[in-house]
């Protein structure tokens, strides 16, 4: 969902100076986009691919995480990503989200509202800045879209490697399970 500000909004300036209204605004390529809050099952899928993907980098030099955050990619975009990586050398909790930088992981769960900007510009923008991986979570067809270089469709077992020295197997149908059929089409 697109929604339209009363004052323009073209930089991460102004996109951070909004008053907090509870809703997600991100900076794509300097246009602002707002997304209402998501679903349960949206929510339910993103922890459990939080519990996951947290067991299998818990002695890695990383921070697992969930927005909100203020992810910035270059001096025109701000994202929102639902789970993403991030080094983190020195373990330490005085940080900005300015210090950050661009995540080693960015996954996004889709939802109707969302489905076109993840598959689409958010795509653009985060294989562009340097992110390794970018997971589109699809919860209709219960599978993980994972670009890279180019896109793999992930159904059942996903072998997963980070640069960093963290590996594993995720688990699709795991992340899937008490979701009743005809729930699908109303995620």
């Amino acid at each position: 969902m697109r929604m339209p500000a009363s004052t323009p909004v073209t930089t991460i300036d102004e996109l951070l100076a909004l008053p907090h209204d509870g809703l997600r605004h991100e900076l794509l390529d300097g246009t602002h986009v707002v997304t209402p809050a998501p679903s349960y099952p949206h929510q339910v899928v993103l922890l459990r691919l939080l519990q996951v993907i947290a067991e299998m980098v818990k002695d890695a030099r990383v921070q697992v995480l969930l927005s909100p955050a203020d992810i910035r990619l270059d001096p025109r975009t701000l994202v929102q990503p639902d789970l993403f990586i991030v080094k983190d050398e020195d373990g330490s909790l005085d940080k900005t989200w300015a210090d950050v930088g661009v995540p080693l992981l960015a996954a996004e769960i889709l939802s109707p509202s969302t489905a076109a900007r993840d598959r689409g510009i958010k795509r653009k923008l985060y294989l562009e800045a340097g992110v390794e991986e970018y997971w589109i979570v699809d919860l209709n067809a219960r599978l993980i879209e994972r670009w890279r270089e180019r896109a793999e469709i992930h159904n059942e077992q996903m072998p997963w490697r980070l640069d960093i020295g963290v590996k594993g197997i995720v688990n699709v149908n795991d992340l899937f399970v008490g979701m009743r059929e005809e729930e699908r089409g109303a995620i």
